[in-house]
């Protein structure tokens, strides 16, 4: 949940500077999130999520 919660931050920010910049205008942010808020509550949100843990898991078995 924590990975969860940071990643959801993490490219809220993101969108929030993209507007700010002007490389994302409005309209397209807020489609851009209505369509993550629909696609979470798809059939396809568990394969999503497990596919986003599963890069997870990797990118913390690398040791630098």
């Amino acid at each position: 949940m924590v990975i969860t919660v940071s990643l959801v931050v993490l490219v809220g920010v993101i969108l929030v500077l993209m507007i700010r910049s002007g490389k994302i205008k409005g309209g397209p942010a807020l489609v851009a999130a209505l369509f993550g808020f629909l696609l979470a509550s798809s059939d396809l949100a568990p394969n999503i999520q497990d596919f986003l843990d599963s890069i997870s898991r990797s990118i913390s078995d690398f040791d630098i």
